[in-house]
């Protein structure tokens, strides 16, 4: 190629009209109409023009050369109607060269600038033809209606994103800052970013704004949405990450109205054992609503009858029903310091599927004959009509234990029957637990201290353990699948029974293996049965209430869910049982740090747990809570020490806490 030549060349999405100054073994020095010399290889020219320039020209007659051709042509390729163009050549469905359509657009124009034209259009619009540089494919009508789709997204997405830039920038140093309707959408993706980070849905549309303004600025983009007034500042963004559903629908709640309107007979029902007539009582906390279990006992010659009578939640959920398939999609009522999402409606929860004092309901029974305050001589398993006579608290109960005798004996018949249990290896772990609650009125965290192997605690816990137990052990004997759990034996046993120190029950916890779900028996080592169930809280865990319609069939009152439909359960129910556990997990954690918070710089009792390279794992006692400790070298912490740290810094928000060894 002789110097002089006018060429054209693409650079960043631009055509650049440029002259050849010298041409080395197809290496090509150019310089361009905006003065400036480039070197290229020849093949990334795009249009080369028969015409050429004198080289003798002086450098700023060339430019100005270039730049009047330059604006010839563009100004040739705005006069093109590419629709029309496009209309005229559709049906060819083969390759145009470039003369080909020139020849269609202009007649008196010179080949070069023609030529230059056409490619210069087809270049900076892709909608009607496939560029290819010298020759070009007109697209199909599905195709022009699907570029136009993309190019109106696109340009969608370049409006956001400009919008979101400016909107962004203003409102995060705005004490009062507004959200316009048009730019709601904006505020959706980046508060979908907060919750989800690089999953979030529309993340690129997200990154683009947040790069417009000189990246993530963090903790204020949350707060910006709590100052909109979209978030509070304790905002539980878990709820929205693990897709929790906190509202009912519209089916589950006709649901409830029609059992409300029309309640389900079950006083007439001969299949159920009439046991109005027994001490019912309920024991659990002072704020508890759905009642969902009952203990009775009276004497029977040498023996006790035992008694833990269950809601019979099947009863008004019967299965595949609107209320089934909400329990179901929810998996478990969610317990959290500021919040409780029931699985059932409060309708059902609090009122038709609860234990209320003096109201009559139906119920599944489990009574046991205990002989020697321990051993379970029989049992049965019947439906009943009770009434709860008594609704007493924890601390009721602990009062009343030395003065009143079926508590007291009640009491005596648990303590043994946990002794027994120890004796068949069961492995008991006595850890206190910190309960959290946020003052609804002033927003106050109150922290708590629960003792969870007091008299009236230890009494349900047991009277729970023994029915299940008693349950499971019906559910083996009528070959009937269920959701069984069990456990193997644990990895090492650091203690006898119940006589581990504070630090070897959060030992032994480590070497428990994992409970397993199973619609066959098999032994559960950590409770020390051959089998086990858990069919007393079924208000509150759809398991319970599935292992409940169990019972109830082998009693002729549901048809039973074969070993397939168990294991569907299992698979149906994996993932909301894994939300529910990790939105109460860090839920109750962000609220232990926020109220950490205001301790910054005070002294907190801790136990070393174990060392970890170059820092220790450490249980702050007051809190039961597990962290890591950073120690300068040279400092040696034995496990099960007791020790003094200080909070250095905390963030509930970022989930971050800072300590030091006192």
């Amino acid at each position: 190629m002789e110097p002089g030549k006018i060429v054209e060349y693409i650079d960043q999405q631009k055509i650049i009209t440029a002259v050849v100054t010298e041409n080395k073994k197809q290496r090509l020095r150019l310089l361009t109409e905006t003065n400036r010399e480039v070197n290229l290889s020849a093949n990334r020219l795009s249009h080369i023009s028969e015409s050429s320039l004198d080289p003798a020209t002086p450098r700023d007659g060339q430019v100005r050369t270039l730049k009047e051709i330059a604006d010839r042509r563009r100004q040739l390729a705005a006069s093109i109607d590419l629709a029309e163009l496009w209309e005229v050549l559709q049906e060819e469905n083969d390759w145009l060269e470039t003369e080909t359509i020139a020849s269609l657009c202009f007649t008196d124009e010179s080949a070069d600038d023609a030529g230059s034209a056409v490619i210069r259009t087809l270049f900076a619009d892709r909608l009607y033809f496939k560029f290819g540089t010298s020759r070009f494919l007109p697209h199909s009508p599905d195709q022009v209606m699907q570029l136009q789709k993309q190019q109106e997204e696109a340009e969608r997405r370049k409006r956001i994103i400009e919008e979101g830039v400016v909107w962004l920038k203003k409102s995060l140093e705005d004490p009062a800052p507004e959200l316009p309707d048009n730019l709601r959408p904006v505020a959706e993706l980046l508060q979908d970013y907060i919750i989800f980070g690089d999953e979030a849905p529309g993340i690129e549309i997200s990154r683009h704004i947040l790069n417009g303004i000189g990246g993530d600025p963090g903790e204020k983009l949350f707060h910006l949405f709590v100052r909109l007034g979209l978030w509070g500042p304790n905002e539980n963004l878990l709820l929205k990450k693990f897709e929790v559903e906190t509202e009912f629908n519209g089916k589950t709640m006709e649901a409830v109205s029609a059992l409300r309107e029309t309640p389900l007979d079950f006083c007439n029902d001969a299949r159920r054992r009439d046991l109005r007539d027994r001490r019912l009582m309920t024991i659990d906390g002072p704020s508890t609503l759905d009642f969902d279990d009952a203990i009775s006992i009276e004497a029977a010659g040498d023996f006790h009858i035992v008694g833990v009578h269950i809601i019979d939640v099947a009863h008004f959920v019967t299965k595949d029903s609107p209320l089934d398939n909400c329990a179901l999609d929810r998996g478990s009522s969610i317990y959290l310091p500021d919040a409780r999402f029931s699985m059932l409606p409060p309708a059902m929860s609090e009122d038709l599927c609860s234990l209320k004092g003096g109201e009559l309901r139906p119920a599944v029974s489990v009574l046991m004959r205990i002989a020697d305050y321990a051993r379970v001589v029989d049992y049965e398993i019947v439906p009943s009509i009770i009434r709860v006579a008594e609704q007493l608290t924890y601390s009721d109960a602990n009062r009343m234990i030395e003065e009143d005798t079926d508590l007291a004996n009640l009491d005596r018949i648990a303590r043994n029957f946990r002794t027994q249990r120890l004796h068949a290896g069961a492995v008991q772990i006595s850890l206190p637990e910190v309960n959290i609650r946020v003052d609804d009125e002033n927003g106050d965290i109150l922290i708590s201290k629960i003792d969870r192997e007091s008299s009236s605690r230890m009494l349900v816990a047991e009277m729970m353990i023994m029915a299940n137990a008693m349950m499971a052990d019906f559910l083996k004997k009528n070959n009937m699948p269920a959701v069984f759990r069990s456990q193997p034996e644990p990895k090492n046993r650091l203690y006898k029974g119940d006589e581990g120190s504070l630090f070897q029950n959060l030992m032994q916890r480590r070497h428990l293996n994992r409970v397993v779900l199973s619609p066959v028996p098999e032994p559960h080592a950590g409770i020390g049965f051959p089998c086990y169930v858990t069919a007393t809280s079924p208000i509150r865990k759809y398991w319970d209430l599935a292992t409940q319609r169990q019972l109830k069939s082998i009693l002729g009152m549901e048809t039973p869910a074969d070993m397939q439909e168990i294991q569907n359960l299992f698979a149906r129910l994996e993932q909301p049982m894994a939300a529910v556990g990790r939105v109460q997990f860090f839920r109750k954690r962000y609220w232990l740090l926020k109220y950490l918070e205001k301790r910054i710089g005070q002294r907190e009792r801790a136990m070393v747990l174990e060392e970890r390279r170059n820092q220790y794992q450490i249980l702050l006692m007051d809190y039961m809570l597990e962290w890591m400790l950073p120690v300068s070298s040279g400092i040696q912490l034995k496990p099960e020490s007791e020790i003094e740290v200080v909070i250095q810094q905390v963030s509930a928000r970022r989930d971050q806490l800072s300590l030091y060894l006192a």
